[in-house]
């Protein structure tokens, strides 16, 4: 989308209102492939070997986990291994020190007589000669995917000691014809479904911190409403239908209650609001427009974009509202605050020369990371683990959604083959 660097501008990315008007294009059965660009430090080798029995399976599991070690920045794989190994199947480390393995999996997928999937696998230490564990998962075909996702978690887990977010979902929007679409995919953006359709735009899903429901704002109304929407039985919740525009939800990290901004007094202003809907509480008092609110990790403050300085910055504020405190002071216009789950870090959109790119604060130091070379990134969202960024950009002329490392080292493309999309959203870890 171009950016213009006027007022008007700017009033339109607060209000985030101008996607109204949008004419973004999707193919909405589109699938993803994963392109990996950049170079990771201290990365480490990890060998997966192809999995018994793979070649009469719907899903290649040997591939999904190392697309997935590989995307995290974490780890790279050792080419060339197409050597088939079971859990069973006691690995000549010396074979695989030589290929430069430090780590391997071997595994197995076999269907069962109901029809499932009986999905096994065993994770070796190279160096070391030692069996880290493995485990065994009976899965339908539509789950295939996810145990290769679960068995990357663990995987990475094991040889990091950090938690793994592939088993996880991001949401997203996409536009095909006069059809916006919201989806629900798994982290690497494959096996997409939709969870809802409308002929009129859709902006701003947010995950519950459960994981079971999205908020997002509609547009079918003709103007900006906020529903909440179960993820398995798809039922919707009108969440807030005020006067004026009703945008920007996010919920607070206990669940029970949505920060959103509403215009329902004049100016766009942000309020608190039930999880369950009702009368609405104000937490911002200003004369600017207030907007993008996040709840830091801890529940205590509420990270916004304001113009009361005369430009959109950063603020915080306590969760009960008062006074705010402005936290970026680099460039005239930064907006879109992400807070990792971990607390430490703020991802947000920096305009630089008249491009929009993402930067990355630590916020107990201030100090900023500027994180891509793109031009009009959009929507950062940290992963549950906090060691990854998905965020939407343009790419060759067309709108991608990215994953980067914290330190923008290393970025993975999840581009639809047909089209573009964006509004990213990161889910959290099923609870």
């Amino acid at each position: 989308m171009q950016k213009d660097m006027d007022n008007q501008e700017m009033m339109k990315k607060l209000c985030l209102l101008c996607l109204l008007a949008c004419t973004f294009s999707l193919s909405a059965f589109a699938q993803f492939r994963v392109d990996v660009s950049g170079i990771g430090m201290n990365q480490l080798p990890i060998a997966i070997a192809v999995f018994r029995g793979e070649e009469s399976s719907p899903q290649k599991i040997s591939s999904i986990v190392q697309a997935d070690l590989v995307r995290s920045g974490q780890f790279k794989g050792v080419e060339g291994v197409l050597i088939g190994l079971d859990e069973l199947s006691r690995p000549d480390m010396a074979v695989w020190r030589q290929k430069g393995a430090d780590s391997l999996i071997t595994g197995s997928v076999v269907r069962l007589a109901d029809g499932r999937f009986d999905v096994r696998f065993r994770l070796w230490d190279v160096i070391r000669g030692q069996d880290l564990g493995g485990q065994s998962y009976a899965v339908t075909q539509a789950d295939l995917r996810l145990s290769a996702h679960r068995i990357a978690d663990f995987a990475y887990e094991k040889l990091t000691g950090e938690k793994g977010a592939f088993s996880t979902s991001i949401a997203y929007v996409t536009k095909a014809s006069q059809r916006y679409q919201l989806w629900v995919a798994d982290a690497d953006g494959e096996n997409a479904q939709s969870a809802f359709a409308s002929p009129e735009p859709i902006i701003s899903p947010a995950w519950s911190p459960n994981g079971t429901q999205l908020a997002y704002v509609s547009f079918e109304s003709r103007k900006p409403v906020i529903y909440t929407h179960d993820i398995v039985t798809g039922k919707r919740r009108l969440l807030a239908n005020f006067k004026g525009s009703n945008s920007a939800p996010t919920w607070a990290p206990d669940g029970r209650s949505l920060a959103v901004t509403l215009s329902r007094d004049g100016g766009s202003q942000l309020f608190a609001l039930d999880a369950t809907g009702g009368e609405p509480r104000r937490l911002s008092q200003s004369n600017s427009i207030d907007t993008e609110p996040a709840y830091s990790p801890d529940g205590k403050q509420i990270y916004f974009v304001s113009d009361r300085g005369g430009a959109p910055q950063i603020y915080k504020m306590s969760v009960s509202g008062g006074s705010a405190e402005r936290v970026t002071f680099g460039g005239n216009y930064n907006i879109s605050p992400a807070l990792s789950p971990d607390g430490r870090l703020m991802a947000y959109i920096s305009r630089i020369n008249g491009a929009f790119k993402l930067h990355v604060m630590e916020l107990s130091s201030g100090v900023v990371s500027a994180i891509t070379d793109t031009l009009s990134d959009e929507s950062p969202s940290f992963a549950p683990n906090s060691k990854l960024i998905v965020y939407a950009t343009q790419f060759q002329g067309r709108e991608a959604l990215m994953t980067t490392t914290l330190d923008g080292k290393l970025k993975a493309r999840l581009a639809g083959q047909n089209g573009d999309i964006r509004e990213p959203a990161w889910g959290p870890f099923s609870k």
